[in-house]
C-alpha cells in the first residue's frame, strides 16, 4: 500500500463547499484506506493499493466531479515525494515577517511558464525559485496577495493547473501521514 497526498484546488471557496467527512467518503468509496483530511482546504492523506499515479489521479478527479458537481482538479503526490519537496525548501522558512509557500503544478509546463513570467522578483518583497516539479516562493506578509508573483500565479489561466500551499500546512500533512 502506497501513502498518497491529494491537494485539491478551489474547494471551500467561490461557492464550492465540501464537508471534510463527505470528501473522505469519496476516497473511501474508491477503496482508499487511512483516509484523513488536514485543515478544510482540500488536503487529503490516504493509502491505496493503486500504484499508477495517473490512473489514481483520474479516478479521484472523476469521483470528485461526479459527487460534488464541479470540475475537480488535484495534484497527487506520494508522501515521500512531498517530504522531499518540503525538505528542499531553499529559503529560511522561519524568516520573521515572511510567508513560505510551495506552488505545485499538474505538469512542468505551467511552472516553467510562471517562473519565466516572474522574471527577477524584488528580493526585498519576494523570492521565487524552481524546484523539482514545484516552485518555491517566499513573500513578505505585509505584501502577500498583492505581490507581483501572487497576482501572476492567481491568473485564471493557472487555476486548473496549479495550487499553492503554505509550508506549514505541508509540514502538518507530513506529520499526519499514515505511519508518521
Amino acid at each position: 500500500m502506497a501513502g498518497w497526498v491529494a491537494l485539491l484546488r478551489g474547494i471551500n471557496v467561490n461557492g464550492i463547499t465540501i464537508a471534510m467527512t463527505d470528501l473522505q467518503d469519496v476516497f473511501r468509496a474508491l477503496g482508499c484506506t487511512d483516509v484523513r483530511t488536514v485543515l478544510a482546504s482540500g488536503n487529503v492523506l490516504f493509502t491505496s493499493g493503486e500504484t499508477n499515479a495517473a490512473a489514481l489521479k483520474a479516478d479521484i478527479e472523476r469521483a470528485l466531479s461526479d459527487t460534488f458537481g464541479y470540475q475537480a482538479w488535484i495534484v497527487l503526490l506520494g508522501v515521500a515525494t512531498l517530504d522531499t519537496v518540503v525538505r528542499a525548501f531553499p529559503f529560511d522558512a522561519e524568516r520573521d515577517g515572511w510567508h513560505p509557500y510551495v506552488v505545485f503544478g499538474s505538469n512542468q509546463s505551467p511552472l516553467d511558464e510562471l517562473i519565466d513570467a516572474a522574471g527577477e522578483p524584488d528580493p526585498e518583497t519576494e523570492q521565487v525559485l524552481p524546484g523539482v516539479g514545484v516552485l518555491y516562493w517566499q513573500v513578505r506578509r505585509s505584501i502577500g496577495i498583492n505581490s507581483p508573483f501572487s497576482k501572476l500565479s492567481g491568473k485564471a489561466r493557472y487555476r486548473s493547473t496549479t495550487t499553492t500551499r503554505n509550508l506549514r500546512t505541508l509540514n502538518k500533512l507530513i506529520a499526519s501521514a499514515p505511519g508518521a
